[in-house]
């Protein structure tokens, strides 16, 4: 009989990150590791899909400890992260977080990656007028619950890598961030960022970099690992769109205060985000690096090649 592969535990299987990640385990040549997807709905179309392929599909709920005790049992390593978007909630955040941190040190793991973003309260605190203060404690909502739970994993003492991500360029597809028409009918790609550059990424490449996190194994851990495909200001981005699209793309910047008022769930905290990457320019975009996340992941894609495969799905209106 041959010997058990060690597993590779990956919560949010079904979402953008965690799914790429179950991927590049199961697509591995060498088939180094066994994927064991978690989700809280094993029996969907999407657990079903990830069976399918060949992973362990096993349910577990971010709020239950013991459901994640479970499910991180017997798993070599973990890959752990949080859905902001979906309850808009840094606490609720904080607490998952300690949730799959406590688990993964009852259950032995040996090596945790934690999907983060920066505490931007560290360079602007609360009591910094240059951007409003939101929920009373927080400047990034999105961020700073994320950045405040690194710690968290040190308190558990998992053996942790932080893995910093970037702006998914599949947010033009998914969140409404693609160019759209302005009154004369000419195309308008828009961001509050000035001639300041945006770190970005495709989704789907997160999960690979992570893979290439684990296989270089414990000289990861305790070290702090920020990604990104291409270094872009946005009328860089809008000239890639206009060949893209095959027709002009004009990029316009906004204020950061009207971006915060466009009153669509979550404006307030992408406007102070998007204010945060522009005014610390040096400090996000130094924070991440392309050629590490090469070496990570040499397939990573930049936004041309990215353009290339989903240009058609960017809704245009």
């Amino acid at each position: 009989m041959a010997p058990k592969k060690p597993v590779i535990a990956v919560v949010g299987s079904t979402g953008a990150q965690g799914s790429g990640l179950v991927r590049a385990i199961l697509q591995d040549p060498e088939r180094r590791f066994a994927a064991r997807a978690i989700t809280r709905k094993p029996d969907s179309e999407k657990g079903r899909a990830l069976a399918a392929q060949g992973a362990e599909v096993v349910g577990a709920d971010l709020n239950d400890t013991a459901s994640l005790e479970r499910a991180f049992a017997g798993a070599t390593a973990a890959f752990c992260l949080t859905n902001f978007w979906e309850h808009f909630s840094a606490e609720t955040e904080l607490t998952q977080a300690r949730n799959m941190a406590r688990a993964a040190a009852r259950s032995e793991v040996r090596h945790v990656i934690w999907s983060t973003l920066e505490d931007t309260r560290k360079l602007v605190p609360l009591s910094d007028s240059r951007m409003p203060t939101l929920k009373g404690k927080y400047k990034v909502p999105h961020f700073d619950g994320k950045g405040e739970a690194d710690a968290v994993f040190a308190e558990e003492k998992a053996p942790t890598t932080l893995l910093v991500t970037s702006f998914y360029w599949d947010n033009l597809i998914n969140f409404g961030a693609g160019p759209r028409k302005d009154p004369s009918g000419q195309l308008a790609f828009t961001l509050p960022m000035g001639d300041k550059k945006l770190p970005g990424i495709a989704a789907e490449d997160i999960g690979p970099c992570a893979f290439g996190i684990f296989l270089r194994g414990r000289e990861m851990i305790g070290r702090k690992v920020g990604i990104a495909g291409e270094i872009l200001t946005g009328a860089q981005m809008a000239a890639e769109l206009s060949t893209a699209l095959g027709q002009l793309v004009r990029y316009q910047s906004i204020p950061f205060e009207t971006y915060r008022q466009l009153g669509f769930p979550g404006a307030d905290d992408l406007g102070n985000m998007f204010q945060y990457k522009h005014d610390f320019e040096r400090e996000f975009c130094g924070a991440r690096s392309v050629e590490q996340t090469r070496a990570l992941y040499p397939g990573l894609q930049t936004f041309r090649q990215w353009l290339v495969r989903h240009a058609k799905q960017i809704p245009l209106s």
